[in-house]
């Protein structure tokens, strides 16, 4: 009788540790998939910014260019 007992009592733990298993390892992948998600996100962000920042110096090297003097012929 104690064996049943001890046995039942070892597949009831088993199922426990399964089926929290199963939903770890889905908040994991949930996990995984929002920090790649904000990655990507971060991402395009910097390359705007950067693209803006390039855009900027460009626009302040024009701006401090001097005239060119018409060519003398």
């Amino acid at each position: 009788m104690r064996k049943i007992i001890l046995a039942a009592a070892a597949a009831g733990v088993a199922l426990t540790l399964a089926a929290c298993s199963e939903k770890t390892e889905e908040a994991t992948t949930e996990a995984a998939d929002s920090m790649a998600a904000d990655a990507t996100d971060a991402a395009a962000e910097a390359t705007d910014a950067a693209a803006e920042a390039t855009d900027a110096a460009a626009d302040a090297a024009d701006a401090a260019a001097p005239a060119e003097a018409p060519a003398a012929e």
